[in-house]
């Protein structure tokens, strides 16, 4: 019975492991009902090169926020996804701010939220939880399949098991041992 219990636990880890995510996707949040107008950025995030984006903000949050953060983070080729980073937009007037990034060279896809604070330190997240956009690159793997307009990523061994997929799967044989040997 243990045995069959575990043969499942690797299974259901390994299909929620790779149908975690479908590739070249791009999310976008809805912003009604929130203090931001609208978001401009590209569709499209590229290595190397500049990403940049702008936020219009409501009259009545231009003239309460003092300080609008563009929480970013970057998840690569190999499967790994980089800590969140904290960008301080400037404001170029009018309730517009806007600021940019620079994915490095082998960027999957940029995922992001944005902050805004106001003049009593509140900060008011969209979206409440998570991230609420992620715009893929040119050139990505989604760990099963290459994809983007741009081929030069791509490597040729195609055989690479992506780097969170391998502590997944030696997890979840090292439980299958464990409870293979209670017996």
């Amino acid at each position: 019975m243990h045995k069959l219990i575990a043969i499942a636990i690797v299974m259901i880890l390994a299909f929620n492991v790779a149908a975690s995510e479908q590739g070249g996707f791009n999310e976008e949040t809805s912003v009604e009902g929130t203090d931001i107008i609208s978001i401009d950025y590209p569709h499209q995030a590229s290595a190397g090169k500049s990403f940049g984006i702008n936020v219009k903000l409501t009259e009545e949050a231009q003239n309460n926020t003092t300080t609008v953060n563009w929480i970013t983070q970057i998840c690569i080729n190999s499967g790994i996804c980089y800590p969140p980073e904290t960008n301080s937009l400037e404001n170029s007037g009018e309730g517009i701010w806007n600021g940019t990034i620079i994915p490095g060279d082998d960027v999957t896809y940029v995922n992001w939220r944005i902050d805004l604070i106001d003049s009593n330190e509140n900060t008011t997240r969209v979206p409440e939880n998570g991230f609420g956009w992620k715009v893929w690159s040119d050139c990505w793997y989604d760990g099963s399949e290459w994809g983007g307009n741009d081929s030069s990523c791509q490597d040729d061994n195609d055989d690479n098991v992506p780097g969170f997929i391998t502590p997944l799967t030696l997890a979840a044989i090292g439980t299958a041992g464990l409870m293979t040997r209670r017996d």
